[in-house]
Parts: C-alpha cells; sequence; structure tokens
C-alpha cells in the first residue's frame, strides 16, 4: 500500500502530497496529485489540509522507568538530592510489571504527540539491579511498531576503584541484558575523570554509544565535561558520545564556556539541555539572580556543537510536571535559552536525531517516512499551541 498524506503544508509555506511506501517518502508533489482513497489501486490517500508536516519529534532523554510516580514518591526538599532519595525509600516497592505498565504509558503518550525517536536512561544500581533495563526492554518488544526505543544503562556509582567492581560488574551485565547505550553520572563519583575513563573503556569493549548525566550541578567547581571531550579526542574513542545536562558549564565565565565549547565540539560531543528537570531542581540556594540551571548552548552552539533538547523526567520525583511532548520542551527553550522557535523545533528534532543515530532526517524523497502533521500554519504555532489534532506517521505507517 501507498499512504498519501494529502494537501500537507510544508515549513516552507508550499503545500503538497507526499506519497510513502515501504517506509520511505516515494514521492512529493503539488497538492491535489491524489483526490480520494482507491483500495484496487493499493493507494491510501489521508487528508491532512490545515496541519503542518514536519519530521517526526525526538526524546533523546528520558527516564521512563520512573515516569508518572509523582504522587507516590515525594521529594521534600525539591532539589536533586531529595529525588534521588525519594527513589532510592521507594525502589523496593516499585516492581517489574509495574515500572512496565508506567513506561508503555508514557512511550504511548510521546508516541501519539508525535515521537517515533526516544532514548531512555534505565536504573542500573546494586539496589534496583537489572530491573529497569529488563523492563524496559519489553517496552521497547510491545512499542517496535509504534517506534525506536533505545535503552541507556544508567550505572550507579562510585564506578571507580575498588568500591566500584561491583558497578562496573552490573553495568557489563546490562549490556548483555540490552541495553543498548552504556550511561552513568560522573560527576557524582569521587573521582569524575576517573569515572568518565571507565566508562568510555566499558563502551568500547562492548562497542557501544555513550550518553553520561554530565555536571548536572551549578557548582562552578565541577566541569567533568571538559575532561570528557580531552579524553574522546585523545583516546579516538569511535563512537557516539553525549553528554545531558552540562549545567556547570552556564556557571563558567563566558570565555571558559567557549573554551570547553571549543573542546567539546572537536570532540565532537553531542550535548543535551534539559530544561523540565533542570529549571525545577537547580537554584534553589540562589535566590538573589537565581541562574536558570540550563547548559550554555549559545557557547556551544556557537562553537559548532550538536545541542539539542530533552524533556528528562515525566511527572515523578525529579520533575513533577510534563506532557510526554516534545513541543513542550522546544518552547521551553524559546524561554530558558533564548532560541527562535526554528532552532528550537531542531533541537527536538533533526539536532536530537543526529545525537542518537547519527543521521538528521528530513522531509525529502528517499528519506525515511517519520513524520507528523500538526494543526498549525507555521513552526511558532505549533510550539505555541501544541495542539493534540496530530496525524503520526512511524515508518511509513499511521500509528497515531
Amino acid at each position: 500500500m501507498t499512504l498519501v498524506l494529502a494537501g500537507a503544508n510544508l515549513v516552507d509555506g508550499t503545500f503538497v502530497d507526499v506519497a510513502v511506501q515501504n517506509g520511505l517518502i516515494f514521492s512529493i508533489k503539488p497538492a491535489r496529485t491524489h483526490r480520494a482513497t482507491d483500495p484496487d489501486c493499493g493507494l491510501t490517500v489521508v487528508d491532512v489540509r490545515s496541519r503542518l508536516l514536519l519530521p517526526a519529534l525526538v526524546e533523546p532523554h528520558a527516564h521512563l522507568d520512573k515516569a508518572f510516580l509523582a504522587e507516590r514518591l515525594a521529594n521534600q526538599t525539591g532539589d536533586l538530592l531529595g529525588a534521588i532519595v525519594a527513589m532510592q525509600n521507594g525502589r523496593p516497592l516499585i516492581g517489574f510489571d509495574d515500572t512496565v505498565e508506567r513506561a508503555e504509558r508514557a512511550v504511548r503518550l510521546m508516541v501519539s504527540n508525535g515521537t517515533t525517536l526516544i532514548r531512555s536512561h534505565a536504573d542500573t544500581t546494586e539496589e534496583n539491579g537489572l530491573q529497569s533495563v529488563e523492563a524496559l526492554a519489553e517496552v521497547r518488544r510491545r512499542v517496535q511498531g509504534l517506534c525506536a526505543l533505545q535503552i541507556v544503562a544508567l550505572v550507579g556509582w562510585p564506578i571507580t576503584g575498588a568500591s566500584g567492581a561491583g558497578s562496573r560488574s552490573l553495568l557489563r551485565d546490562a549490556m548483555h541484558a540490552g541495553a543498548d547505550v552504556v550511561g552513568g553520572c560522573p560527576h557524582l563519583d569521587d573521582s569524575p575523570d576517573a569515572a568518565n575513563d571507565v566508562l568510555l573503556e566499558i563502551a568500547a569493549e562492548f562497542g557501544r554509544d555513550v550518553d553520561l548525566h554530565t555536571d548536572e550541578t551549578l557548582d562552578p567547581a565541577k566541569l567533568a565535561l571538559e575532561h570528557l571531550a580531552t579524553r574522546v579526542i585523545s583516546s579516538g574513542f569511535p563512537h557516539r558520545v553525549t553528554a545531558s545536562h552540562c549545567v556547570s558549564l552556564s556557571m563558567q565565565a563566558e570565555s571558559r564556556q567557549r573554551e570547553v565549547a571549543e573542546l567539546v565540539a572537536a570532540a565532537r560531543i553531542n550535548v543535551v539541555a534539559l530544561p523540565h528537570t533542570n529549571l525545577f531542581l537547580q537554584g534553589r540556594d540562589h535566590q538573589q539572580a537565581m541562574p536558570r540551571g540550563v547548559t550554555a548552548v549559545k557557547a556551544l552552539r556557537d562553537a559548532g556543537a550538536n545541542v539539542c533538547a530533552g524533556a528528562d523526567n515525566l511527572q515523578d520525583p525529579f520533575n513533577p510536571m510534563g506532557r510526554g511532548d516534545p513541543l513542550e520542551t522546544a518552547a521551553l527553550m524559546v524561554m530558558s535559552a533564548h532560541l527562535s522557535p526554528e532552532e528550537a523545533l531542531a533541537f527536538v528534532s533533526g539536532n536530537a536525531a543526529s545525537a542518537l543515530t547519527g543521521h538528521s532526517p528530513h522531509i525529502a524523497v528517499g528519506q525515511p517516512a517519520d513524520l507528523v502533521a500538526i494543526a498549525a500554519n507555521t513552526i511558532r504555532e505549533a510550539i505555541a499551541f501544541a495542539s493534540p489534532d496530530r496525524i503520526v506517521v512511524y515508518r511509513g505507517q499511521i500509528v497515531s
């Protein structure tokens, strides 16, 4: 069957019929070329007039195993440590089936909003073992026809020295159990630089990408991002590297931001800004001239680094809000990082896809047919109104 999205409005203002076949965009012709559904000729026409057609959205940083726990686990202090403590205290009450149910619910919500590529971190700690990794692997199996789901094994700390032996072993077990990407929190380790080294070494051992929670703090003295970039360059690490959060970079002098950003760009490290959770957790100790808690987006972009944005947590102790919608993230980036709507959309579409896959999709013949048609006339309207009226296509099939 050939699927035709008829009368689509492209961002350049043209109206077209987009034909999709075998999971790819087959043709793009002026609107009204195709007029009706004709099963006899294998053609299904869907009217998408009054909708803006965009490449499907991307969630580059989620925590599906924690989604929708806000009512059950309270963050008593409202900061990062309070969220961690809430999860530690509640962990014995969270089972495998419960994790699968909440995570699948979150994925289906994201898909309904136009997201067809999701990367989720999964707690991989001695207390939690492989439960989150295995639960997300089950969710990945269930939703394989709706979206692509990457799993990051978010190993606990310390991971260095004798005390980190258990975490290193568990991380390797997680890779065998179905995790796709190596993850961790170097800035929480006793030796952040050594933690970077260990995580890169294990990723190289398995031939996998790396996605690290890096410098999720406003403490300017912590800047493991610089070492990570230097290490990636010196080692010739051959796989994709992503540094998420990078909050402390925003607390550096502008000259220092530029210096580190140039290293990040030279190392081809992708940076994920996470405005939802960082705006909520960070800055509580800075009641005067409160910092935004978002990484130094301008310096990174000026240096040529690939920067994208994610929602991070979804209604849990780390962030009680969230709609599972990358357009909400885009709106926050317009406000918190002074991006234009067009730039913000790229942060949750092309830039994010490039970070996760190395490929930045766009609407053209031969490109993957992962698309979202939303009731809006312009990108600004799409982000501002975030209309729920959306048609979502994944691999050439309507999935929502």
